[in-house]
């Protein structure tokens, strides 16, 4: 495998990583420094990430994604990013494209990584995963975090993107339950942005917009090919709809 001639920052931001935090840090070993921003975790993240030599940890509160996001950013040394969540995971073949991506003397200024879903260790082939895709490496000094987004956190790059050909594993629920509360938790975050735009809840808005979430996942999206974890996924996308307006009634009362 050819070297990496450019310095990369490993970044990931945790709560509560333990399960994750080991494979997660191993994904980042051809990077030159990791840089971890936790938000005061309770188990042994950062025991674990301590094992790692090159690992350096921010400890600040949470208040959105975004905010974390920017600050990991804020605290790396090196121009270029590889930024990982906790349930994301890096195939040799990923790691291999990447290092030669990088050695290239045409190489953009951002890359997406499209992400291959997984439910409770299933393979998800459908309910909109199919076209999930993020960015995951990118230069700091062309990108940044659009600040007033607190869920689904958008990087906005002033330069050239690309596409990586080989997937990232996407390890995105481990249960239904977990899950369940994490979509609830997204939709809060997400009333409060909506809140923050001038956004007025609405009745008919929250019902039409839920139900045809669920359509569009399970329908359109080809979710009911996915079999009971199609139907699953496509009725938490649509419940995380309902509590963001939820949360949006609960803002402005």
């Amino acid at each position: 495998m050819p070297e990496l001639t450019e310095k990369v920052s490993g970044l990931m931001i945790t709560y509560n990583e333990e399960k994750n935090i080991r494979e997660v840090l191993e994904c980042f070993d051809f990077c030159d420094e990791i840089v971890i921003v936790d938000s005061f975790s309770t188990d042994k993240t950062l025991e674990i990430a301590q094992t790692f030599s090159n690992v350096k940890i921010i400890q600040n509160t949470f208040e959105d994604f975004t905010k974390q996001r920017n600050l990991t950013i804020d605290n790396a040394k090196n121009d270029w990013i590889l930024f990982l969540d906790g349930d994301e995971r890096i195939t040799p073949e990923l790691r291999q494209e990447i290092i030669e991506e990088l050695n290239k003397t045409d190489k953009k200024d951002a890359y997406y990584f499209y992400r291959k879903f997984f439910f409770a260790g299933k393979p998800i082939h459908y309910s909109g995963t199919q076209t999930d895709k993020n960015f995951r490496l990118f230069r700091k000094s062309k990108s940044r975090y659009i600040s007033d987004k607190k869920v689904h956190e958008t990087l906005k790059v002033e330069g050239t993107i690309g596409e990586l050909k080989n997937k990232l594993l996407h390890f995105s629920v481990n249960d239904y339950e977990s899950y369940k509360k994490k979509m609830i938790h997204y939709g809060v975050l997400k009333g409060q942005e909506l809140s923050a735009k001038g956004k007025q809840f609405n009745l008919l808005t929250q019902y039409s917009k839920t139900l045809f979430k669920f359509f569009k996942a399970y329908i359109l999206r080809l979710g009911i090919l996915d079999g009971k974890e199609g139907y699953q996924l496509s009725y938490l996308q649509s419940l995380s709809v309902f509590k963001t307006y939820e949360s949006l009634k609960n803002v402005q009362n």
